[in-house]
């Protein structure tokens, strides 16, 4: 099973309809999910015979697809059968540009994912039954959700789980969706950045939404911050989430798992090294006590696929996220749809990832400008053009839920 050629498809996907982050369409003030910048990155492989596997990358899709034509012809005449093998080669390979992080992780992980699909079809199972098996039929997802009405939009399509985000008004929204849902409602807030919250602000927003029982509570701090995770963890009553960063293989992961500083690990199915780096995460984190709920806000249908069958393998499945309206174009570009039942994603038994490209319709969408500046709506007035990474918070007898008569 020779390789023969390694192709990439770089697709301009429109925005989804559930993130704060969504309605910006400008470049100063938009984010990774706005109609105007993001993009999927799909990846080809065909081996001798004509057999052909996908994959996706992300991390900054447009760099992606560079590192996967600069690594393609290393794996012209490799044996695709030789996964792990090939992993490590792709890995070495990236050493002379300082290991480049996510997109190394995006670019090797894209092909990874393709050759677990081509070893699939090859051998007539689901790529599930290469990991071990299913230990369950579907997994439950959460939907995004910064409001109310769109909270009970997604509760009648069968969701139980929901996460807000932003640091801006984050209580008042966590206490309006638990108001309209109930105590039978799973809620998560993530926590990210720009501005990223100091150690103080983090524990004193934590602390203040530990009435409302979370699920987790993601990326308090910026990825670097590792003293202040353990800082926030001593200090606050909520498990802690986090590593869609900070996974771009094993050993960037490990240091969020093996020190104790995560209740839950995030890792990108599409970023994190492809499937074979996934799976080494989630057997770590099982080792540690640790849950699994990857970070998919970005990520197109393939990478989507790829997560659904590496998640239905492991013991220590927690949750999927999922955009309850995304793009209509989603599952135009690909041959299939993930099914969903009450709010869980069916775990597809078609040999391989279950899903291929639509090219036509893949190609309606070529790729254009990848990269903005995030949100600046949460930054304190005045200051959205200074663009500073970390901000203590202002006004802070409302920015903690504290305001009172």
């Amino acid at each position: 099973m020779k390789i023969e050629a390694v192709e990439t498809f770089l697709v301009h996907a429109g925005a989804p309809g559930e993130t704060a982050w969504s309605g910006n369409t400008g470049t100063k003030a938009g984010g990774m999910s706005m109609g105007t910048t993001r993009h999927w990155l799909f990846v080809r492989v065909t081996v001798e015979g004509g057999l052909t596997g996908v994959g996706e990358g992300s991390g900054w899709p447009r760099v992606v697809e560079t590192a996967v034509n600069d690594l393609a012809p290393l794996l012209i005449g490799q044996d695709a059968r030789h996964i792990e093998k090939l992993w490590g080669m792709m890995h070495l390979a990236t050493m002379s540009h300082g290991q480049v992080g996510t997109v190394g992780g995006g670019a090797v992980g894209a092909v990874d994912m393709a050759l677990w699909d081509i070893k699939g079809k090859a051998l007539g199972v689901p790529v599930h039954e290469l990991l071990g098996g299913k230990v369950r039929d579907s997994l439950p997802a959460y939907a995004h959700a910064s409001t109310p009405e769109k909270a009970r939009k997604a509760w009648d399509m069968g969701y139980r789980a929901f996460k807000s985000g932003n640091v801006k008004g984050t209580v008042e929204k966590v206490a309006a969706l638990r108001k309209e849902l109930g105590p039978q409602a799973d809620l998560m807030v993530d926590l990210h950045g720009p501005p990223w919250l100091t150690v103080g602000d983090a524990i004193a927003m934590g602390r203040a939404l530990e009435p409302f029982d979370l699920m987790f509570l993601e990326e308090p701090l910026p990825p670097e911050n590792l003293e202040g995770y353990g800082r926030v963890r001593d200090a606050v009553a909520l498990p802690l989430a986090a590593g869609e960063r900070h996974s771009s293989n094993l050993w960037s992961a490990a240091p969020l798992i093996q020190r104790g500083l995560i209740d839950v690990v995030q890792p990108d199915s599409g970023r994190c090294g492809g499937i074979t780096q996934f799976r080494k995460i989630a057997a770590l984190a099982e080792s540690h006590f640790v849950q699994v709920a990857p970070h998919a806000g970005t990520l197109g249908p393939v990478a989507e696929f790829a997560a659904l069958h590496s998640m239905s393998a492991i013991p220590n499945a927690m949750v999927l996220e999922k955009f309850a309206t995304d793009w209509e174009g989603r599952y135009q570009v690909v041959t299939q749809e993930p099914q969903m039942k009450d709010g869980r994603m069916v775990v597809p038994d078609a040999p391989g990832l279950g899903v291929d490209l639509n090219l036509d319709e893949v190609r309606k969408y070529p790729g254009g400008h990848n990269a903005s500046i995030p949100n600046t709506v949460s930054y304190a007035d005045g200051t959205q053009e200074e663009y500073v990474y970390v901000q203590p918070r202002w006004q802070r007898t409302t920015a903690f839920g504290h305001e009172r008569d």
